[in-house]
């Protein structure tokens, strides 16, 4: 068969619907058959990926997340946040930025965090006096905005793929986060300023003291402590950690509050939980192949000769590599960004002198924003599902919140100390 008539009719196999990780696999077979290499090569690098002492953390992240957004405990959350923060301008806004950044980093897909907690926070912000063009805008933007927070899955992948210490990028990550809340917050601020909340009086009513939701969520609270004091006192791996984490919200979830019974809901959210892993796994082990071939063959080192013909300056560079990943973001998955776009970009930013972790902060924040960039942006999608509108009205209202993310994107690149700050 020859090389046209094999990737046309892949092309149009894709066409009709042929999964992603299937094309990926179907490319890579095809193209190391062209080139007469043997095709063990991608089951190679199947086992490599499998033998990965860091993978088993995906699963089980991944299971503490559901059992997590299954319960209550967003609710319980949401009367915590909201009762330390108070009465301030934006206050219930700056809220579900938090519950949601915090969901967003223990499933590590943003359209669950959309699905789960939709139903929560936007008749909240409705009711609360928010228009409902903002609360359209804010809760399909807070889908992705955790994804740079420990114990995100992105972020554990990255780790594997580019030989990065997972520890050291769980670090870089949380201010990176923060300016990104941040300049969300400082908005819905703006907005409250701006458009007085008519029903705030009434909303606030029916918040609990904040003894009373330190009581509530007192389960909660430890959480963060045991994944972050775990992680970076030394005293479990990876791993380890994401054990522990799932045992705790098992726990916490099943015999402590009792939110979830075993009978009728943990045999539906393990499946549903480990049918999102096994299809992450499934394009994993695809991509990886492809990814092998365009190693193999040099691509990256091909791509690198070219930029450096036309391109000399650092901060351009930056500029181009935004761009091209903004468009990755919304036209592929980010995990399966991570394993093909990935190799292709780390030697680019090694000849210019890019810090490694640094780039993990772009590449990663890129991909995130990516989820919310039109056309094609998979939150735009999920949120006009979730909440029966247009696709076309979800571009209008997630639009300003696109832009503060921007502005986000171009602090966090251009001043990598803030990605660096906490790395020795």
């Amino acid at each position: 068969m020859t090389p046209i008539i094999l990737f046309s009719t892949i092309f149009l196999l894709a066409l009709f619907g042929l999964p992603l990780f299937a094309v990926m696999s179907a490319v890579a077979l095809g193209l190391f058959s062209l080139a007469g290499i043997d095709l063990a090569a991608v089951a190679i690098e199947m086992y490599r990926l499998a033998s990965s002492p860091t993978i088993i953390s995906i699963p089980l992240f991944t299971l503490a997340g559901y059992f997590l957004a299954e319960s209550k405990s967003p609710t319980r959350l949401f009367q915590l946040f909201s009762s330390l923060i108070g009465d301030i301008p934006g206050s219930l806004a700056i809220v579900s930025l938090i519950v949601a950044s915090v969901f967003t980093a223990f499933t590590g897909a943003s359209g669950i965090t959309i699905v789960a907690l939709g139903g929560l926070l936007y008749p909240m912000l409705l009711n609360y006096g928010y228009s409902q063009k903002f609360s359209l805008g804010l809760v399909t933007t807070t889908g992705s905005l955790g994804l740079l927070l420990p114990p995100s899955l992105p972020i554990i992948l990255y780790g594997i793929v580019a030989k990065v210490d997972i520890d050291k990028l769980f670090l870089a990550g949380l201010l990176p986060c923060l300016i990104l809340i941040l300049l969300l917050a400082g908005y819905a601020i703006y907005q409250e300023l701006k458009f007085p909340i008519i029903n705030k009086k009434t909303a606030l009513l029916n918040r609990p003291t904040i003894k009373s939701a330190l009581f509530q969520a007192r389960y909660e609270i430890p959480l963060p402590f045991i994944i972050l004091i775990g992680l970076y006192g030394g005293f479990f791996t990876t791993s380890e950690t994401a054990t522990i984490t799932l045992l705790y919200v098992f726990v916490m979830e099943f015999f402590l509050y009792k939110d979830l019974k075993i009978k009728n809901d943990f045999g539906r959210i393990v499946a549903e939980s480990m049918g999102l892993v096994g299809a992450i796994l499934l394009i994993l082990c695809c991509a990886l192949g492809l990814t092998n071939y365009l190693v193999d063959e040099e691509v990256p080192k091909k791509i690198l000769s070219l930029f450096q013909q036309y391109i000399h300056n650092k901060y351009l560079f930056l500029l181009i590599l935004n761009i091209f990943l903004l468009i990755v973001g919304c036209l592929m998955d980010i995990f399966s960004a991570i394993i093909v776009v990935l190799p292709l970009i780390l030697p680019m930013a090694v000849a210019y002198d890019i810090h490694p972790i640094h780039l993990a902060i772009i590449f990663l924040t890129n991909l995130e924003i990516g989820y919310l960039t039109p056309p094609v942006g998979v939150n735009l999608f999920i949120a006009s599902y979730r909440f029966n509108r247009s696709v076309i009205e979800m571009y209008k209202v997630s639009f300003p919140f696109l832009i503060m993310l921007l502005i986000g994107l171009l602090i966090v690149t251009y001043v990598p100390q803030i990605s660096l700050i906490f790395i020795k």
